[in-house]
């Protein structure tokens, strides 16, 4: 090979690194932590038992009281159950976690 088509390759190489340098910063920026969310969040809805307490898409708390292959019910009042699919379960909360309405009030000294 001439100098001259070393030249040429080298030119080429250094034309498609910039791209390359962006595509690698989109994977460790963007697609790699997305990918571990959504796998976090497969664990997480595959983990949900009875009696957990769960936030819904739409923003609705409730708590568990039956586990079906792809649908929940939820309890989001006394009495009132609604059937929601897996993938809808935005968020599984500590089931021992109080409310702050629902905690004992302090002594007063």
């Amino acid at each position: 090979m001439s100098p001259a088509a070393d030249g040429g390759v080298m030119a080429v190489i250094v034309q498609f690194l910039p791209i390359l340098a962006i595509f690698i910063l989109f994977y460790f920026l963007l697609i790699r932590p997305q990918q571990k969310r959504a796998k976090e969040h497969a664990n997480t809805i595959g983990a949900i038992k009875r009696g957990d307490m769960v936030v819904l898409s739409s923003g609705m708390i409730g708590k568990v009281t039956r586990v079906e292959d792809a649908e929940v019910n939820v309890e989001i009042a006394p009495s009132v159950n609604v059937r929601v699919v897996k993938a809808m379960v935005a968020e599984v909360r500590n089931r021992t976690a109080i409310a702050a309405n629902d905690a004992k009030p302090l002594a007063k000294s």
